[in-house]
């Protein structure tokens, strides 16, 4: 049963306490019971410290282990009011809008808990598109020098869109950063996001082109042959990559690096995937429950994801 405070002044009221967070952390990691990760026993007594001590191997669980909560040396309540001002806003938010409105001694503090959150705003194992699904590629960063051209890059990022058909408008969408626009690279994007027997409907760029033999309907507009331009031949990537840059250029007013670019795209699509959501409590609620399920990241693995330094 999904449980969430659906205004602010609910959420206020609940969560006023540390006992009142650690234990809606606790309904979220075990919504069936507890049940002891050492010997399987449901029965349990809590510590003065907050842990859950087994009553038959008296093994002391924490609600916060192998979560992104983990050492935090920061109140729950302060987590939760982040969790809750980042879902509430609709065009993301940024680390001196958290800084400002928790109060955090410092930006750093704030940058690092916003990445945490995006980290968790990936639901592990979830679902692929299915149905007629639109795909291109957009890009990301400094104007390429030197006579590149096409879908080269050297200084820019290459980001694959597809967005679901829903009627004529848009369902969910994924995003991901792509190596290279070669079969390769787009395929496998493709493959990760997209069910097999989905329709998918792209212009006549040769990466597309072995879509069949790994078990797609193709679908394609070849640019060249059509009087419309591409933004009405394939509608519903271009509205998703013009939000997607106005909320980079806008919220984040561009200061987006490369390195961390990926869980900027993973805020991106959980919002956008959400944005009929009638409840901002529930956005909350989804955040925490998958929050619960990603693990911890050191702040020198979040600085340099790939390797530390």
């Amino acid at each position: 049963m999904e449980d969430f405070p659906k205004t602010l002044a609910e959420f206020e009221a609940r969560f006023s306490t540390e006992q009142a967070c650690r234990d809606y952390l606790i309904a979220l990691r075990w919504p069936e019971g507890f049940c002891c990760p050492k010997c399987r026993g449901t029965a349990f007594w809590k510590s003065q410290r907050g842990l859950l001590v087994c009553s038959a191997c008296q093994f002391q669980a924490s609600p916060t282990a192998g979560t992104i909560f983990q050492d935090t040396r920061k109140p729950l309540m302060t987590w939760f009011r982040a969790m809750w001002y980042v879902t509430a806003m609709k065009t993301g938010a940024s680390a001196l809008g958290v800084q400002r409105v928790l109060g955090l001694g410092s930006y750093e503090t704030a940058w690092t808990w916003l990445h945490k959150l995006r980290r968790a705003m990936v639901r592990p194992g979830r679902d692929r598109l299915t149905g007629r699904v639109e795909v291109d590629e957009t890009y990301w960063g400094a104007s390429e020098t030197g006579g590149v051209s096409g879908r080269k890059i050297e200084k820019k990022v290459l980001i694959a869109v597809a967005a679901q058909e829903d009627g004529r408008g848009i369902g969910r969408i994924r995003l991901g950063r792509v190596n290279n626009a070669g079969p390769s690279a787009l395929g496998a994007f493709i493959q990760a996001t997209i069910e097999p027997g989905s329709t998918v409907h792209t212009d006549g760029w040769h990466g597309y082109r072995h879509l069949p033999r790994k078990g797609y309907v193709h679908e394609v507009s070849v640019l060249a042959e059509h009087k419309e331009p591409a933004s009405e031949l394939l509608p519903r990537v271009h509205r998703v990559v013009a939000l997607l840059k106005t909320c980079l250029q806008g919220t984040h007013q561009g200061a987006v690096s490369h390195t961390h670019l990926d869980y900027y795209l993973d805020e991106f699509t959980f919002r956008f995937n959400r944005r009929k959501s009638g409840s901002r409590g529930k956005l909350f609620y989804r955040l925490a429950q998958q929050a619960m399920q990603v693990e911890p990241v050191p702040y020198k693995k979040i600085v340099h994801p790939n390797g530390f330094h």
